[in-house]
């Protein structure tokens, strides 16, 4: 098995984590289009920094939010992006997101709610899974209550239907702080006055594949960058003691 946790080749501000003749792994950041859209045509994208620094740029096969930071596994050639898009439909790709969430969850949860093609439409399988981290709780009035509370969690998704993570969570009463389509507006406000978030605090930090070539077993893992590690940081210096929270919730 091949793992790394790599320091970053940094071209047009864009991360390139690792290549090979048929794979690149680029580490996108908050705010950056993986690729132009019909809602949002910005010029610069991770499709256009790819091509100004290679001759023949790779593509990404699959896609994060805008607004999500973290790993897009890129193939150079038709074929290896089929056989990783084939991988991605059989669910044989392991990504992992780290997020920080309104209220405090529970030690582990699975989420299995059906989910809408752009909230329309058929409904379509999905499966999320999170396990806790953390939880931490600030002196800020929230309505009724003297403080607001925070989970730090883990989150492994089965499938990947549009916005699948931010809209489980957020049927689930957790939604990710600094989500503003299907967030907490108050709770985003709070942490942006308390810590100055401007964020999605969600971010693919690790994936696991077989390369689609040599079948090579692949780990990548990444830490959060600067502007969402202010706030996990937190966690460590602030965060309670969660051996008291319930073993699972099914959701």
């Amino acid at each position: 098995m091949f793992c790394a946790k790599i320091m970053a080749m940094t071209g047009n501000d864009l991360d390139i984590l690792y290549r090979d003749e048929h794979i690149a792994i680029v580490n996108k950041p908050a705010g950056l289009l993986t690729h132009q859209t019909k809602m949002a045509s910005d010029r610069d994208s991770v499709v256009d920094r790819l091509r100004s620094r290679f001759p023949s740029p790779p593509s990404p096969v699959h896609r994060l939010d805008r607004a999500t930071s973290g790993l897009l596994i890129c193939a150079f050639d038709s074929l290896t992006a089929r056989l990783l898009g084939e991988s991605f439909i059989r669910n044989e790709i392991e990504k992992e997101y780290t997020a920080v969430v309104r209220g405090y969850a529970a030690i582990e949860g699975t989420i299995d709610r059906p989910l809408s093609k752009d909230g329309e439409g058929e409904l379509q399988t999905a499966l999320t899974r999170f396990t806790l981290m953390g939880t931490m709780e600030i002196p800020v009035a929230n309505n009724r209550y003297a403080t607001s509370r925070y989970s730090l969690i883990r989150v492994k998704p089965e499938t990947g239907r549009f916005h699948q993570i931010r809209r489980h969570l957020a049927g689930a009463g957790h939604p990710v702080i600094g989500d503003t389509s299907h967030g907490d507006l108050r709770h985003n406000r709070i942490l942006e006055n308390y810590w100055g978030n401007e964020r999605l605090l969600l971010h693919c930090g690790k994936l696991t594949f077989d390369h689609p070539r040599s079948e090579e077993r692949l780990t990548f893992v990444i830490s959060e960058p600067e502007d969402m590690a202010g706030v996990t940081d937190r966690f460590l210096i602030m965060g309670q003691a969660i051996d008291d929270r319930p073993d699972s919730s099914n959701i």
